[in-house]
C-alpha cells in the first residue's frame, strides 16, 4: 500500500504556477512629492493615459518576441504607493483598461523626495511578481534631486547590480514650489546619479505641454525591440556636460531647514 499511496499523494499536490514570459518587466515610478502642484500631478497621470492609448506604444509591445510586457504603476515621494499592481499588456484592450484605471481621482502622498528609496522599493517589486521578462526596467520621473533616505547613487548602484536598468524622466519645468527644491541641469543630475544599466537613458521635459509626448516617446524607447530581437541603443543627449554633486538635494534641504530654524 505504501508504494501506491506515496505516488498518489504526489499526484494530489497542487502544481506550481509558472511565471508568464514577457519581453519586458517595466515599473513606472511617478513623482508625487509636495513640490508638485495638483495640476502638475494631473498632467502626469493624463500623460500616461494618452501614451497607453497611442498606436505607437501598442506597436512597440508587438515588436517583441513574446508580444507582451508586464507593467506596474507606482507613485512615490518620501514613501511609495503601488497604484496599479503588476499586469500584462498585450492587446489594445489591455492598454485601454490600464489607461482607464489611471483616470480615477487620487490623493498623493505630498512628502519629501526620496529617489533612492523609490529605486530600492521598485527593485523589490520584481521578485515573485508572476512574470519573467527578458529585461527589467525602472522608469522614474521627478522634478528635483534626492533629499531623503540613502544616497541616491548608492541606491542606483545596488539596483543596477541586480541587472535592472533605470531610466530617468527629469521634469525641468521650474514652476511653482518645485523651483525651490529643484536644481539647474536636473538632467545632468539624473544622468550622473540616478540612471544606470544596459541601454539606460535620460529624457528631459522642459515644458508641461510636452509631457504627454515625452511619456509616449519614453515608453516606446523602453519597449521597442529592433531587428534581430535586440533593444536598440538608446542615447538621449543632455544639455550640460560638467560633473554634478549627487548629494546636492540633501545639502539644499539642510540649508533651507537651517534658514527656517533661525530666529
Amino acid at each position: 500500500m505504501k508504494a501506491v499511496f506515496l505516488p498518489l499523494m504526489l499526484l494530489a499536490q497542487p502544481l506550481q504556477a509558472q511565471d508568464t514570459m514577457v519581453d519586458l518587466e517595466l515599473i513606472l515610478m511617478v513623482d508625487v512629492s509636495r513640490s508638485m502642484s495638483p495640476a502638475e500631478l494631473e498632467i502626469q497621470r493624463r500623460g500616461y493615459v494618452e501614451a497607453l492609448r497611442s498606436d505607437e506604444v501598442h506597436e512597440a509591445i508587438l515588436s517583441g518576441y513574446h508580444g507582451r510586457i508586464a507593467v506596474t504603476y507606482v507613485e512615490w515621494a518620501g514613501t511609495q504607493q503601488v497604484i496599479v499592481p503588476w499586469r500584462m499588456l498585450e492587446t489594445r484592450e489591455d492598454l485601454l483598461a490600464l489607461a482607464q484605471d489611471l483616470s480615477v481621482t487620487f490623493n498623493p502622498a505630498l512628502r519629501r523626495t526620496s529617489i533612492s528609496e523609490a529605486l530600492l522599493f521598485g527593485a523589490g517589486l520584481f521578485g515573485d511578481n508572476g512574470y519573467l521578462g527578458d529585461r527589467q526596467v525602472i522608469d522614474i520621473s521627478g522634478d528635483g534631486p534626492n533629499n531623503q533616505g540613502r544616497w541616491v547613487n548608492d541606491a542606483r548602484d545596488a539596483v543596477v547590480a541586480q541587472g535592472i536598468t533605470i531610466n530617468g524622466l527629469p521634469l525641468m519645468t521650474q514652476d511653482g514650489m518645485g523651483a525651490m527644491w529643484s536644481i539647474d541641469h536636473l538632467d545632468l543630475y539624473y544622468e550622473t546619479c540616478v540612471i544606470g544599466g544596459l541601454g539606460s537613458f535620460v529624457l528631459p521635459v522642459y515644458d508641461w505641454e510636452d509631457f504627454p509626448e515625452a511619456v509616449k516617446r519614453k515608453m516606446v524607447m523602453e519597449i521597442f525591440i529592433g531587428e534581430g530581437g535586440a533593444a536598440p541603443e538608446r542615447v538621449v543627449p543632455i544639455q550640460f556636460t560638467e560633473s554634478t554633486d549627487c548629494q546636492i538635494g540633501e545639502k539644499i534641504w539642510e540649508m533651507r531647514r537651517g534658514m527656517w530654524a533661525e530666529p
